[in-house]
């Protein structure tokens, strides 16, 4: 009979000190200030997932693949008009499978001058997968996205913001300037593997500046968090405000088939309004956020 693994009160100060330090908030990148002397930064992105939730949960529903695809039928289309229309560039995550379903999408979103950044191979979840085989599908997904725009990505967002215990070192082979996926801070931050900063810029996430824990439901399942969209405007409001009144930060996270709705895209276009009509806010994509707090602190950028 084979022993029990040690509960985590039995771990020795070693064990979790390697746990804790495997990816983690290093010093403060946050800028004395953004470019043209702004005051606050807005940094919007887009995660194109599209059919990939169903197909990463081997889920063959047409019913369920036909959300995703919403996404790029009338999400994405929606997106790009309200972009051009105010004049933002924004950056979108795209998983190699969705970006091969729907590759003239993803040239024209690269040709409009927004930025493609990697998002997984199928959106699939990194710490349930075989060791290798994580690396090997986001070696393949910056590969296919290459491929596509004729531009190698420089950032990346996991899939569900997750990460597994290679997932670092997988970013820090692939060269690549930034992540946005983890969550110690407001304000970007230099990533640190056991102590050592690694150069690579944090622009982070959070579940609240999220459309999709607000608006998405499960059928089958008890938990159906909708929020109406004008409550959540409300909280996208404060949270720019926030950053505004900091000097920081506001990096908003939607999916296309989630914002694009008609009812929600409404209030995406009347929070740019908003941005976009108060004095001091610089609008960039996630690369230049990151390049210019990486020079302004001092890092050479990495890709």
């Amino acid at each position: 009979m084979s022993e029990s693994k040690p509960g985590p009160w039995e771990w020795e100060e070693p064990h979790w000190r390697r746990i804790v330090g495997r990816a983690r908030a290093g010093r403060s990148l946050a800028p004395a200030s953004w470019p043209g002397g702004a005051r606050c930064a807005v940094s919007l992105s887009f995660d194109a997932d599209h059919e990939t939730i169903p197909l990463r949960d081997s889920d063959e529903s047409p019913m369920r693949i036909s959300q995703g695809q919403y996404g790029a039928r009338q999400g994405v289309p929606r997106i790009r008009a309200l972009l051009a229309r105010h004049g933002v560039k924004a950056s979108f995550f795209y998983p190699a499978v969705s970006a091969l379903l729907h590759p003239q999408e993803v040239r024209a979103v690269a040709d409009e001058g927004h930025e493609i950044g990697i998002h997984s191979w199928i959106h699939e979840a990194n710490t349930q997968l075989p060791p290798g085989v994580e690396r090997d599908l986001t070696f393949r997904a910056a590969d296919t996205l290459e491929k596509l725009t004729g531009r190698r990505p420089v950032g990346i967002r996991t899939a569900s913001w997750d990460f597994s215990v290679d997932t670092m070192s997988i970013i820090q082979e692939l060269g690549l300037l930034y992540d946005s996926s983890l969550m110690a801070d407001d304000d970007p931050y230099e990533l640190e593997v056991q102590g050592e900063p690694t150069g690579i810029v944090e622009l982070p996430p959070e579940w609240i500046r999220d459309d999709a824990v607000y608006f998405n439901m499960l059928r089958f399942s008890a938990l159906r968090p909708y929020t109406p969209p004008s409550a959540v405007e409300e909280i996208f409001r404060a949270e720019f405000e926030g950053a505004l009144a900091e000097g920081g930060l506001f990096l908003l996270t939607m999916h296309p088939h989630v914002i694009g709705h008609r009812s929600r895209i409404a209030l995406l276009d009347r929070l740019v309004t908003l941005m976009k009509g108060t004095p001091g806010v610089w609008f960039g994509t996630h690369e230049e956020v990151a390049r210019w707090c990486a020079i302004q602190a001092g890092l050479t950028p990495r890709a």
